[in-house]
């Protein structure tokens, strides 16, 4: 049995404990016949680069697929690498969805991963699989907060009992800080950056604490006047700045959540503390930052980009203790 994670940023399967396949969400197709021409890193490297005749595809955004041909392909060339071409059953998969997808984002889910070679699919929603992989008791009665922050999702929810009693979300992961600094770029410096530069500036200088010495990073990209290559030195500080006011979002979202929650799970989750999963958790001072904005203790899960991806593959190796959280 396989633990997948579809994110939208990037795909990671599980296989006996162990991660066996990281690759970015992206597929490479022929414009006239759709055929696939590349994946992965691959298909990455060629965004912004490839010739009229390929179309570079993203195919999940914010949790849901966009475009079905596109999953189908990029899974199935996946599940090839990690069972081998040769093989003649289909895995069982399991694999996590986001809590507010409709009925209908869940069945693409299921039938792509059908299509693409799997025998049976099962489901789990984000933040419950995140809190199994953080090592949150969630069969525990006392409550606990997760905030995933995925690349297209940030999911709150708090979890008591083995099921998740209350869930909101917003359809705004990490990917977000790209959009906020390629508007930035364009606005103030009239300069169009690739992807990859804003995924570099977001490694590099992010942090939702102003940093004490100011760093820089020299980008390239196109004058959007002249059309020639221009190249600009962006600081720590601009980007803090940029991404401040988003940030209110994740506070806006966990306080929203309390509100609705019960008094007695709220006072059990100041005495467990908030825990941040995801890959965009591991932003510089965000659980600090988070902390006291709520005055609740928060920590970053071991490895939060793997914390969903691991409790998807907790539940394969425990399948009786897990299998009602399954939908």
């Amino acid at each position: 049995m396989l633990a997948i994670d579809i994110g939208t940023s990037e795909i990671i399967i599980l296989r006996d404990g162990d991660v066996v396949l990281q690759e970015p969400a992206v597929v490479a197709v022929d414009v006239e016949n759709r055929k696939r021409i590349a994946i992965g890193s691959e298909a990455k490297k060629m965004m912004g680069r490839s010739p009229e005749y390929i179309e570079v595809i993203e195919p999940i955004r914010s949790g849901v697929i966009v475009d079905y041909e596109g999953a189908r392909l990029m899974l199935k060339s996946y599940l090839q690498d990690v069972m081998g071409r040769n093989w003649f059953v289909g895995p069982e998969v399991i694999t996590a969805v986001p809590c507010g997808n409709t009925q209908v984002e869940q069945r693409a889910v299921i039938d792509v991963l059908l299509e693409a070679g799997a025998r049976k699919v099962y489901l789990i929603d984000a933040p419950l699989a995140a809190a199994i992989g953080a090592k949150v008791p969630i069969s525990d009665v006392f409550g606990n907060m997760i905030v995933n922050l995925g690349g297209g999702v940030i999911e709150v929810a708090v979890i008591a009992s083995g099921g998740i009693v209350k869930v909101k979300q917003i359809r705004q992961g990490g990917g977000f800080v790209n959009d906020l600094i390629f508007d930035y770029l364009v606005s103030q410096y009239l300069l169009a950056a690739g992807k990859q530069v804003l995924e570099d500036i977001k490694i590099k200088l992010l942090s939702v604490v102003k940093l004490k010495k100011e760093e820089f990073i020299d980008i390239g990209g196109r004058d959007l006047l002249s059309g020639l290559p221009k190249k600009i030195k962006l600081s720590s500080t601009e980007v803090y700045e940029l991404v401040r006011l988003d940030m209110e979002k994740i506070v806006t979202l966990m306080k929203s959540v309390l509100e609705a929650t019960s008094a007695e799970l709220v006072s059990d989750i100041i005495d467990r503390g908030v825990i941040l999963t995801g890959a965009f958790a591991k932003t510089r001072g965000l659980d600090l930052w988070l902390s006291r904005e709520i005055g609740i203790p928060v920590h970053v899960a071991l490895e939060p980009e793997f914390s969903v991806v691991r409790g998807i593959g907790m539940v394969t190796d425990n399948w009786d203790l897990y299998r009602q959280s399954l939908r």
